[in-house]
């Protein structure tokens, strides 16, 4: 039998508390009649105000379709709401509404007490010493990752004309 590796266990590690993250933060926004996406989306808008439906996607790590329909639900629910970008007219900005104030207020609550339940236990120091080393881990994964992608100004596919028929 293979020893055990302490990097190995790290990584299992962070997945397991990313997955029991996910689960708990999806059980405790239901009281709120929403998916833990949906609270992603707010709560990045809440602090990045005037963004376009690309640049959140990037944030969140979202396909663009998956938060177009994210963003129509939550437009449907008065939550959010876009507005035309006065330099490019194609062009959507989301805004929170005047509705969402309250529910944020709600939600940085409910997030509070979920992360102390998540962290009891655990000093000030040593939370602050996680947030840098997992940040340090974050920057090493962005690097490796650029690395194994393709470059892509090499690689784009073959213009496609249209034909007529």
């Amino acid at each position: 039998m293979r020893p055990r590796s302490p990097r190995r266990e790290f990584a299992f590690s962070i997945n397991d508390v990313a997955r029991l993250l996910r689960t708990y933060a999806d059980q405790r926004a239901r009281q709120f009649g929403m998916t833990r996406a949906q609270w992603a989306v707010l709560a990045r808008l809440e602090y990045n105000e005037g963004l376009k439906q690309s640049e959140l996607a990037d944030m969140l790590d979202l396909q663009p379709i998956t938060l177009t329909r994210l963003v129509d639900r939550l437009c449907a629910s008065g939550l959010i709401e876009r507005r035309a970008d006065p330099g490019d007219r194609r062009v959507k900005r989301l805004y929170l509404t005047p509705q969402a104030r309250p529910l944020m207020d709600r939600l940085a609550e409910l997030g509070h007490d979920m992360m102390g339940s998540v962290l009891e236990g655990f000093d000030a120091n040593t939370i602050e010493r996680m947030i840098v080393e997992l940040a340090h881990a974050k920057e090493n994964l962005k690097t490796a990752i650029a690395k194994n992608s393709p470059d892509k100004s090499s690689n784009k596919p073959a213009v496609k004309t249209a034909v007529a028929a």
